[in-house]
């Protein structure tokens, strides 16, 4: 049976000119020893075909494994987090809102410094460097506060356009500010209308595999005050 461990990044590197640190920031060299720990402490990074591929019990993960995600698709993550993964030969998943890309993180101005998102050159550069872009909705907007239509708008929509514009199947999603609507029935049914194959809160910790709902798998909230090693130690000697 694996253990896997879902990473949850938001922003790799200092602020942009005119902005402040806040946790979501990752300096570089942090987010370079937190990369490290993972095979310090024995855990394997993985890909999101070898998750997909776990989930359908087509393709057993190692016994302990860890996923590399980003939210909102961040230009820092090319610039910054970029090299260091591939220093690790470290697989990633980000997630994009695609109403803001090639935009700024308009979605939480009043509590985050803004920051340039990624354009789509810059998204398709990043797949074809081994980052895996998959949906993170159109607006941003917390799925409690959308009706059903909504959600289901949101997810097609979002998918679709990833689709036509990277040429790559979107088959993962992360809701927006971690919110799932409580586990509500209609947005599992809606994700699985839409062709997704499992969906990611925000904040959680390592998990056993099979999860019990591929639709809210959890994911360890990652900052520059995490201590990954503690966490990955910790999770491996769980039973």
């Amino acid at each position: 049976m694996s253990r896997l461990a879902v990473l949850g990044y938001h922003k790799v590197g200092p602020p942009a000119p005119g902005g402040w640190d806040t946790w979501y920031y990752v300096p570089e060299r942090v987010f370079a020893d937190q990369l490290a720990a993972v095979r310090e402490c024995g855990w394997e990074p993985i890909d999101a075909a070898a998750l997909l591929g776990a989930l359908a019990g087509s393709r057993p993960l190692p016994e302990r494994a860890a996923l590399v995600t980003f939210d909102d698709g961040y230009r820092s993550v090319r610039e910054f987090a970029l090299p260091v993964l591939q220093r690790h030969a470290c697989p990633a998943v980000l997630f994009v809102p695609t109403g803001f890309v090639g935009r700024t993180n308009e979605f939480d101005r009043s509590a985050e410094p803004e920051e340039p998102i990624s354009d789509w050159p810059e998204l398709s550069e990043l797949a074809r460097a081994g980052v895996s872009i998959q949906s993170h909705g159109v607006s941003h907007t917390t799925f409690s506060a959308l009706s059903g239509a909504g959600r289901r708008e949101e997810l097609a929509a979002s998918k679709a356009e990833l689709e036509r514009r990277l040429g790559e199947p979107v088959d993962l999603f992360a809701y927006p500010y971690g919110d799932d609507a409580e586990g509500n029935a209609d947005v599992r049914a809606a994700l699985v209308e839409s062709g997704y194959r499992a969906a990611f809160g925000y904040g959680g910790d390592p998990f056993q595999l099979p999860a019990g709902d591929p639709y809210r798998l959890a994911r360890v909230a990652m900052g520059p005050d995490t201590d990954l090693r503690a966490l990955l130690r910790a999770a491996a000697e769980a039973r």
